[in-house]
């Protein structure tokens, strides 16, 4: 249980029900300030120039990556641990303050799974454009096929790399939406759009808060959770193996699985309390997500 007196509340301000929920949903029903469309077209160049940066990757090869030098790391395995190790966090976070029913991960958990879904969108990229030959993408996917004999090579990282991320970001993405279920129900009770009321009616599957909803969506979040705390640690093991397998001085080592996943873990966390310190100020959060939320994440850092 929750102990109040002793860890603090977990909502100040002695907020009602009606009053937390207004002011929860208020940035959907109010337009976005400048800053919004301005972090809208930074982030919009920023897409630009990565779509180029693959164009050119495609047309110029890989050696535009560095990958030339047979020592140091190029830049698409860079990128992709470091997306890897970001994605784990959300997850990672939701699932065990989940199963150690730890209640103040209420107010961080849904924007710490949202970045892991976005997270290893981007991870995903890599493995596809790391071939240089971006078309031929599909070899690395294991299905049935006319081409008689050839197979997937079981003993391609690329291969590994495309299961394990898919697993992993199938089961983000199903955690991450039937976590918001009661979510969108509240929205969609609390809307004067008709066309909100529509959308957020038709994500909600049909929510409406009874008691056998609710035990069935807690049962729901321990079964994927249980899922998805395997993948955070098989995923980055497998990306750790990668380099492990490898014949490279100072790689060849099995230390790197678990080095791996501590350090995303440790990573992604510090991540998540990063983009909590700029939503609760530029939201007006403050509220919900309290200084005591942020000294328990420094804690568990």
């Amino acid at each position: 249980m929750y102990n109040r007196k002793i860890r603090g509340p977990l909502i100040e301000g002695n907020k009602t029900i009606g009053q937390i929920t207004k002011e929860v949903t208020a940035p959907l029903e109010t337009s976005p300030g400048m800053w919004w469309y301005i972090a809208l077209a930074v982030s919009s160049l920023a897409a630009v120039y990565g779509a180029y940066a693959m164009y050119i990757t495609v047309v110029k090869g890989i050696g535009t990556w560095g990958l030339n030098n047979s020592v140091a790391w190029g830049w698409d395995i860079i990128n992709f641990i470091w997306w890897i190790g970001i994605g784990h966090a959300g997850t990672a976070f939701s699932i065990f303050l989940l199963v150690l029913r730890q209640r103040w991960r209420t107010s961080i958990n849904r924007s710490a799974e949202a970045m892991t879904v976005l997270a290893v969108a981007c991870a995903a990229l890599f493995p596809l454009i790391h071939m240089g030959r971006i078309w031929l993408a599909f070899y690395i996917i294991p299905y049935p096929n006319t081409r008689g004999p050839l197979w997937v090579n079981f003993n391609s990282p690329l291969f590994w790399d495309f299961t394990a991320i898919t697993a992993y970001l199938l089961i983000s993405v199903s955690f991450w939406y039937l976590g918001m279920l009661p979510d969108f129900g509240t929205i969609r009770d609390n809307t004067g759009s008709k066309i909100k009321r529509a959308i957020y009616g038709f994500f909600s599957l049909g929510w409406t808060g009874s008691s056998r909803q609710w035990m069935r969506f807690e049962s729901l979040s321990f079964v994927l959770g249980g899922l998805a705390a395997v993948l955070v640690v098989s995923v980055h093991s497998i990306v750790a193996t990668d380099f492990a397998a490898g014949i490279v001085p100072g790689w060849h080592s099995t230390i790197f699985p678990p080095f791996f996943v501590v350090g995303a873990i440790f990573s992604g966390f510090a991540m998540v309390m990063t983009l909590m310190v700029i939503i609760r100020k530029i939201y007006k959060l403050t509220d919900y997500i309290t200084d005591n939320h942020m000294d328990a994440i420094a804690r568990i850092l």
